[in-house]
């Protein structure tokens, strides 16, 4: 299903409704940033994405509890935090919510605000639709959810791709994609509810 398609469904389910909250979740290196921005520029006014990447623990707490090398697992997130953020955008016409900074590799409290005219949310990150609670607890809030499905070997591209462009040598790229990316591609494909919309490639 192509961005525009997409777009054309949520606008057809959130008619005549107040705030919409679409989920995608899907592995890391699936696309999902890429498709959210085009989601939100097919929806117009009123669409915007709220990323699930803004409840990464800090790497001092991460590093405290053995979990430095396993950032980006679900361990390594404030998953409740994230819960009560989905409920409050539920329940609230204004919300502030965190931010991850890349290249300063840290999360920001209160970094953006979901204002009462953002009514179309893409809600976006790996373990959206994880079977396992706390993050299970999120799904009784979304309207409609959507999952990208991507061969292994693909993700495996798109991954070393990802560390190679940050700078790391060839074989650095692969070890780091290859221990800690794969594996949690794996988690999401393994032990993820079914969504409502399944975009594979």
């Amino acid at each position: 299903m192509m961005p525009a398609a997409l777009a054309d469904e949520i606008r057809r389910r959130a008619a005549g409704r107040g705030r919409f909250i679409t989920a995608l979740a899907g592995p890391p290196g699936a696309g999902k940033s890429t498709l959210s921005e085009a989601l939100v520029a097919a929806l117009g006014e009123g669409a915007r994405v709220v990323p699930m990447d803004g409840f990464h623990l800090d790497n001092r707490v991460l590093e405290a509890r053995g979990l430095q090398v396993r950032k980006g697992c679900p361990e390594s997130f404030d998953a409740l935090g994230f819960v009560h953020l989905v409920q409050r955008l539920r329940a609230e016409p204004e919300v502030v919510i965190p931010t991850f900074d890349r290249r300063l590799d840290l999360a920001r409290a209160g970094g953006d605000v979901v204002r009462p005219d953002d009514r179309l949310l893409i809600v976006e990150g790996n373990y959206l639709l994880l079977d396992e609670a706390p993050w299970s607890d999120a799904r009784p809030c979304y309207d409609l959810t959507v999952a990208l499905d991507v061969p292994e070997a693909e993700l495996e591209r798109r991954l070393v791709q990802r560390w190679l462009d940050h700078g790391f040598a060839a074989e650095q790229a692969r070890d780091k994609a290859l221990s800690n990316d794969i594996p949690n591609a794996r988690r999401v494909l393994r032990d993820s509810a079914q969504a409502e919309i399944v975009i594979r490639s």
